[in-house]
């Protein structure tokens, strides 16, 4: 379980979270996966990353059960800490990285999303940014890579989520495809990028990431401070424990 790293004969990389019941990552969960990802792009022969999960979902976005669960703030920095080096990993890593998602992808989730290079998903999978229901902020720059600008707005407002058959409009989803079907399409997408010289590849990669028009890493640095000040003014704490059905209060 967690996060595990798999090298294919053909130079594909799968990396795997596997975290029951929802893959909601704890604070180690996230580093795990950044580390798994720098890993892989430091790695010659990993011509190209697949993304991946198990279970009912793709991701569920930080554990707030965790977060709610430890005293002060450490589990809450640890997690902004963890999800923005995990956003960074996917969106630095020297070869592409295709995520292959299914059912929900929500907050963190489309985090990483947002930052891969190519999104194929299955029939049941839909995107999300809950994030206003827990009173904080975070991923709005991702989902601007998915949907337009007044559509990314609305989500983020509603808390709504879509469905990946919405996203291919927008070619941010390349294909759906049925539940069954989604490890052979992201491999078939995978299998025609590591057949290049992955030297080419590389420098492809490097050179996208350096004509694309917004920096992900301070845009989503950004909002994170004002997922901090909710914190500190303790309005994040009052979502979070009815959530996680808990107190901190003592009531």
């Amino acid at each position: 379980m967690a996060i595990t790293s798999q090298l294919r004969a053909d130079h594909i990389r799968t990396i795997t979270m596997d975290v029951p019941p929802v893959n909601a990552l704890p604070v180690e969960g996230w580093f795990d996966l950044a580390a798994a990802l720098d890993a892989a792009s430091a790695d010659p022969e990993t011509h190209v990353v697949i993304l991946r999960a198990e279970g009912r979902g793709f991701n569920a976005g930080v554990d707030i059960k965790q977060m709610q669960n430890t005293e002060g703030f450490e589990a809450l920095i640890g997690a902004n800490k963890g999800c923005f080096a995990a956003f960074k990993a996917v969106y630095e890593c020297a070869v592409p990285v295709i995520a292959a998602v299914h059912g929900f992808c929500l907050g963190g989730g489309v985090g990483l999303v947002g930052n891969a290079d190519c999104v194929i998903a299955s029939d049941d999978a839909y995107f999300g940014v809950p994030e206003v229901k827990q009173g904080a902020l975070g991923a709005a720059t991702h989902m601007a890579r998915l949907v337009p600008q007044h559509l990314m707005r609305t989500l983020y407002f509603t808390a709504r989520t879509i469905p990946a058959s919405q996203l291919v409009q927008f070619g941010s989803v390349l294909e759906v495809v049925p539940r069954d079907r989604l490890d052979e399409a992201a491999l078939a997408v995978a299998g025609e990028i590591a057949a290049h010289d992955t030297r080419v590849i590389r420098a492809a990669k490097e050179a996208l990431n350096g004509i694309d028009p917004i920096d992900v890493n301070k845009s989503y640095r950004f909002e994170q401070g004002f997922t901090m000040e909710l914190n500190l003014a303790g309005v994040s704490d009052e979502h979070r424990d009815r959530f996680a059905g808990t107190s901190k209060a003592g009531g």
